[in-house]
C-alpha cells in the first residue's frame, strides 16, 4: 500500500504548483525583463522565478514547518523531519521569456533521499503530471478526470523520437550539438523542448520515445523522473548510475539501453 504521508506531500505539492503556476501565468508583467544570470549571460533567471519560488516554499513551510529545501533559485534549508523539497519554480524561463508555453513548475518531495512524489504543472498548456512512488503516473488536462500515463511501446532505434537539451556554457553547448548531430542520422528524429521537466513527461505519457540531456541539476529532473519511472519508463544516467548532472537518460525500456549505449560510446558526458 503508498503510504499515507507520501499521498499527503503529493496533494501539497500539487497545491503549491497550482498555486505557482497560477502566479506565473497570469503575473506575467508585459515588460518582464532579466533579474540577472547564472552560468552565463543568456543562463536567466526573472523576477518571476524568483517570486514563484518564494511562494512554493512559503506555502510548504507554512504546513511543514521542519522539511528541508532545495531550490533552483536559492532556497536551501536542512530540515529536520527525513523530508526535503526539491523545487524548480520555472523550469524553461527562456520560453517563458519569450512568450512560449512550453515551461512548467517542477516540485518533488523526497523522504530519506528518495523521491516519493512528484508534480510538473505546464500551466499554458493546461496539463499537470504527478506520481506517487509505487502509484503510477497520471495527469490532468483537456480530457474529464484524471489519466494513466505509460510510455510508448519501444520501436526501433532508428524510428525513435528523441528529445534532448543545451547547456548555456559555450564549450559545452559545442559538444552537446556535436553529440546530437551523430544521433540524428540514428533515430526518427531529435526534438529540443526547452524544459527538461515537460520532456521527461512527454516521455510518460507516450510523446516521445526517448529524452536525454548534459548538466541537470536535481530540480530539473526530480520529479520528471518519478513521473516516467512511474509511467513504465527506464531512466538513469551512465550505464549502472541514476540520473545525474553527467547525464540523464529516460526512455521506454528497449530505447533506453540502446540510447544510453550510443551516448556512453559517443562520451556525451564530457567535453
Amino acid at each position: 500500500m503508498t503510504d499515507a504521508l507520501h499521498r499527503d506531500l503529493l496533494a501539497l505539492a500539487q497545491e503549491a504548483a497550482r498555486r505557482a503556476g497560477e502566479l506565473l501565468r497570469d503575473g506575467r508583467p508585459a515588460d518582464l525583463a532579466v533579474a540577472k544570470t547564472k552560468s552565463s549571460p543568456i543562463d536567466v533567471v526573472t523576477e518571476m522565478d524568483i517570486a514563484a519560488e518564494k511562494l512554493i516554499t512559503d506555502l510548504i513551510s507554512g504546513r511543514r514547518p521542519d522539511d528541508g529545501f532545495l531550490g533552483e533559485e536559492g532556497a536551501s534549508v536542512d530540515g529536520t523531519s527525513g523530508i526535503r523539497w526539491v523545487i524548480d519554480p520555472l523550469d524553461g524561463t527562456v520560453n517563458y521569456l519569450y512568450g512560449l508555453p512550453t515551461w512548467a513548475v517542477s516540485i518533488a518531495a523526497q523522504r530519506d533521499g528518495e523521491t516519493v512524489a512528484g508534480v510538473v504543472a505546464a500551466p499554458m498548456c493546461g496539463e499537470t503530471y504527478h506520481a506517487v512512488r509505487g502509484g503510477g503516473a497520471w495527469a490532468t488536462g483537456a480530457w474529464e478526470g484524471e489519466r494513466a500515463l505509460a510510455c510508448r511501446p519501444a520501436p526501433p532505434l532508428d524510428q525513435a523520437l528523441v528529445s534532448t537539451g543545451f547547456n548555456y556554457v559555450t564549450g559545452v553547448r559545442a559538444h552537446q550539438a556535436e553529440i546530437a548531430g551523430r544521433l540524428i542520422p540514428m533515430l526518427r528524429d531529435i526534438r529540443r523542448g526547452g524544459s527538461a521537466a515537460i520532456d521527461l513527461c512527454d516521455v510518460a505519457c507516450g510523446r516521445l520515445d526517448g529524452y536525454y540531456e548534459r548538466g541537470l541539476h536535481a530540480w530539473d529532473y526530480a520529479a520528471g523522473d518519478l513521473i516516467a519511472r512511474e509511467a513504465g519508463a527506464l531512466t538513469g544516467g551512465r550505464p549502472g548510475e541514476r540520473p545525474s548532472g553527467d547525464l540523464t537518460v529516460a526512455a521506454a525500456p528497449g530505447v533506453f539501453e540502446a540510447l544510453q549505449g550510443l551516448l556512453e560510446d559517443f562520451g556525451a558526458w564530457h567535453d
